[in-house]
């Protein structure tokens, strides 16, 4: 059964409106695809790939500007070296466990390779949280034609949330977390545009949660919902947040927006912890960079004009966790350990009795 999001529960957190899906997917051809891995034999599996696609998948051959930051790194995110050093995203953005960053690299590899579109060699871009609590995570359990799958499921409108794709077996504060994406419309520099969040949610203490401002973790204590852990374990956890946009921006600029997903996390409760891999990315669609030409004609904004796209990042990603949060699902897995999902009901009571 599909549990509501944050908004069907009549709660809206920010100022800016959404899109018409609330999804990265309102990023005009910026499509999204899962693949889903839930199985008790031979190994049990909680986990899955989950694949963030620009351009209508012609980003091979059709670069974006893209930028990255990194709030503490005890993660990965591959193709950051030379996204540094180009200024440019040239495939899909891949998120999934930790112990198969390497597998899902390689299998987009392969892809740029039969179907004609690499251009000497390609870096692709692939994060990771650790599933390792509900998923047998040594048992290697997803294969290449797993990732492929996620990325010919890639397509546009509304994006499953939750314990789907790379989010299947994530842990958020203490309740069961996963996929979570939201986005807003903005006004910048003469021009309407549009800011969009995907994040793997996995991170963060129950105590932190915050919902606008509402200390909710505190007022569902594990007496009400048990955690995730038992109490000497650090939650420790991981977050991946993409961020896209069609304004016209150059990598610096698309750094720049990487940094403030800082603030939506912090809104919701994540501080960084020491083992904490918080890797954040923007990609912007807003100029065109054909493979193999020797000149472009570049737009950007100015950097006065991008304060709302700023704020409509801090937005998207604050809505996206908490989307995340609703969406997911109690899950029992890994040596019969079970998650709890947020108690709906809990969250739409504490929200009534705000006192703002």
């Amino acid at each position: 059964m599909t549990r509501p999001r944050l908004r069907d529960l009549g709660i809206a957190v920010g100022t800016l409106s959404p899109g018409p899906h609330n999804a990265i997917t309102d990023v005009p051809g910026v499509w999204v695809g899962h693949t889903t891995v839930i199985r008790d034999e031979p190994r049990v599996a909680r986990t899955g790939v989950t694949m963030v696609v620009p351009r209508e998948n012609h980003v091979w051959d059709d670069y974006c500007f893209a930028g990255h930051f990194s709030f503490n790194g005890n993660g990965e995110l591959t193709g950051l070296p030379w996204l540094d050093e180009s200024g440019m995203l040239g495939s899909p953005v891949a998120i999934t466990n930790t112990h198969q960053v390497g597998l899902v690299r390689d299998a987009l590899v392969r892809y740029s390779v039969e179907h004609g579109v690499i251009d000497g060699f390609i870096l692709p871009v692939v994060g990771e949280t650790w599933d390792g609590w509900l998923n047998d995570i040594d048992a290697f359990t997803l294969t290449e034609e797993d990732a492929l799958a996620a990325l010919r499921a890639a397509a546009p409108g509304p994006v499953a949330e939750g314990n789907v794709g790379g989010g299947t077996g994530m842990i958020c504060h203490e309740f069961k977390g996963g996929i979570g994406t939201a986005s807003r419309l903005c006004r910048a520099g003469g021009g309407a545009w549009t800011v969009g969040a995907l994040v793997q949610a996995n991170y963060g203490d129950r105590t932190d949660l915050r919902l606008d401002g509402l200390p909710l973790g505190r007022l569902i204590g594990c007496d009400r919902v048990p955690c995730a852990y038992p109490e000497e374990q650090d939650p420790g956890g991981s977050i991946i947040v993409v961020v896209a946009t069609d304004a016209p921006l150059i990598p610096t600029q698309c750094a720049r927006l990487a940094r403030r997903a800082t603030v939506g996390l912090a809104r919701v409760g994540g501080v960084g912890h020491n083992g904490s891999g918080d890797l954040f990315l923007a990609f912007a669609t807003g100029n065109h960079l054909p493979a193999g030409d020797r000149r472009r004609r570049l737009e950007m904004l100015d950097h006065e004009a991008m304060n709302p796209l700023f704020s409509a990042t801090a937005e998207a990603v604050e809505e996206a966790i908490l989307n995340a949060l609703c969406a997911a699902e109690t899950m029992t897995g890994y040596l019969g350990r079970t998650v709890h999902a947020l108690p709906l009901e809990d969250v739409t009571a504490a929200w009534a009795q705000r006192a703002w």
